[in-house]
């Protein structure tokens, strides 16, 4: 029994003395590179994919543009909501229209902006405020509240590229100039629009770059011309803003008559903040100097940011001035169903307007 005892003891003594030994391979294969595609559409449709975020990702400056010029391809989608805003303000809101903007220019300029100039340093490889709340939760709650989060996201952006869309297709549709054979026809040019817009976008980002430049220069003045005729009309109009005095009076009984309408227009009219997303999204289009990546991406946020302030404030400016020329010199009735600014081209409710402040001036002169 003794003896026994030793002879386990010793053979423990040898396993626990003597080294592990691993069998390290001669060679290992390496795993077969991915082939490339083959035809001409899949080389084409591979041709400048995004690569992953890492270290040794490579910088294509080659692909990049100047900070407003990726302003204006995000202005293609936030800039056009100035096409309806206004007039869902109005019906929503009535008098109060300018108030209930207001309330979007406040927390456009003071909630939105310094949120997102805080997303674009935080996220500066363009995933957006959707990776910072990923990093928030655990791994599974986690990407599962970030598929719901893209879901709401890819929704907005339907909601706001189709209802922009059609409403270029009203405006086209119901101006004088318009053939006849486009009368009624317009759900077909509304998927024409979106089509067009699709394969721009699928030609490359330089290729939508190069078209949203022009495009919303020329929106942005046509715009600036618009409401600043307007602006000089309505103060020049007799009567225009004492009515609309009149109005505001007839609905405000307490500062919380004034305030309460224009809160619950409020949900309405937030369409065109999901611009804020789209505009830290292409963070990896904006060039950036600097000899080391690190300065690049220092110098990327702040063109970054510079992107967001200026779209926020020309959005802000225009918003409000459209909103207020709506509402000062355009009929509450024209805005209902079957109503001039509804129902025929711009002359139609500018003729109304007109005939209206002529009424006016006659009125006055007669008393």
């Amino acid at each position: 029994m003794h003896r026994f005892d030793e002879e386990a003891e010793a053979r423990k003594k040898t396993t626990v003395s003597s080294p592990t030994q691993y069998f390290v391979p001669a060679s290992v294969p390496r795993p077969a590179a991915p082939g490339k595609p083959g035809g001409k559409f899949q080389r084409w449709l591979m041709e400048r994919r995004v690569q992953p975020v890492g270290p040794e990702r490579e910088d294509h400056d080659d692909a990049r543009h100047q900070w407003w010029k990726v302003m204006c391809l995000t202005g293609v989608d936030y800039f056009s909501t100035l096409s309806y805003l206004p007039a869902i303000a109005a019906l929503a809101a009535g008098a109060l229209s300018p108030l209930a903007t207001l309330l979007i220019v406040i927390l456009t300029l003071f909630g939105m902006l310094p949120m997102y100039r805080r997303v674009a340093q935080q996220s500066p490889n363009g995933q957006g405020s959707v990776a910072m709340l990923e990093r928030l939760l655990p791994f599974w709650r986690g990407k599962i509240f970030v598929l719901v989060l893209l879901g709401f996201v890819a929704t907005s952006w339907i909601i706001t590229i189709t209802l922009s869309s059609a409403d270029a297709t009203v405006h086209l549709l119901e101006n004088p100039g318009t053939p006849d054979f486009l009368r009624g026809a317009a759900v077909p040019v509304t998927i024409l629009m979106l089509l067009v817009l699709g394969g721009v976008f699928l030609l490359g980002f330089t290729e939508a770059v190069a078209a949203a430049v022009p495009l919303v220069a020329i929106f942005l003045a046509f715009n600036a011309v618009i409401i600043g005729g307007s602006l000089v009309e309505a103060f020049a109009t007799e009567g225009a803003l004492v009515q609309w005095g009149n109005a505001l009076g007839q609905v405000s009984g307490s500062p919380l008559d004034l305030i309460g309408p224009a809160v619950l227009a409020f949900p309405l009219l937030v369409l065109g903040l999901s611009g804020f997303e789209t505009g830290v999204s292409m963070m990896p289009l904006i060039a950036a100097d600097g000899s080391t990546k690190r300065e690049r991406r220092e110098v990327r946020i702040h063109n970054t940011r510079k992107l967001l302030t200026t779209a926020a404030v020309i959005m802000s400016v225009y918003l409000l001035g459209s909103s207020f020329v709506t509402t000062v010199l355009i009929p509450a009735a024209a805005f209902e169903e079957g109503g001039a600014a509804t129902a025929g081209p711009w002359p139609t409710w500018r003729t109304s307007i007109s005939a209206k402040a002529s009424a006016r001036s006659m009125t006055s002169a007669a008393s």
